[in-house]
């Protein structure tokens, strides 16, 4: 339960991240492109256009919530969301994933250690002994 509740003051696990500039948005002027997409499979996820996040190990993917692991989930509530009422879009749209991507970063290095040390008590607690009466 700790790891849950202390996930924000974990030591981070060691993923690489590399920053490629994106030279289309920079000269267009705007923020690079938010992809925010996992690969299980290579253990990477690309946040936008500028950002990927790899060494990311399977079992990260392996400790699920619900129908899906924590790490897409993290990137799910990042999405950048467009509301259909009009008068909401204009006046309370404000949120921009280039504002939080460093934050974001951060936060899916801490979960991947969450993640994978979960997943290493669920495997122990399988192998325990139990007493039944």
């Amino acid at each position: 339960m700790d790891l849950h509740i202390g996930y924000e003051s974990v030591d981070p696990w060691p993923v690489t991240r590399t920053d490629t500039p994106d030279t289309k948005a920079s000269t267009a002027g705007v923020s690079p492109k938010v992809i925010l997409k996992s690969d299980p499979e290579g253990g990477t996820i690309t946040l936008d256009s500028e950002t990927i996040i790899t060494g990311i190990p399977k079992e990260a993917w392996d400790y699920r919530l619900g129908n899906r692991s924590g790490l897409d989930w993290i990137l799910d509530q990042h999405k950048e969301k467009t509301p259909q009422d009009p008068t909401i879009r204009e006046r309370f749209n404000t949120y921009r994933f280039a504002d939080h991507r460093e934050k974001v970063a951060d936060l899916i290095a801490r979960v991947t250690r969450v993640l994978v040390e979960m997943v290493e008590i669920v495997e122990a607690m399988k192998g325990a002994k139990r007493d039944i009466t």
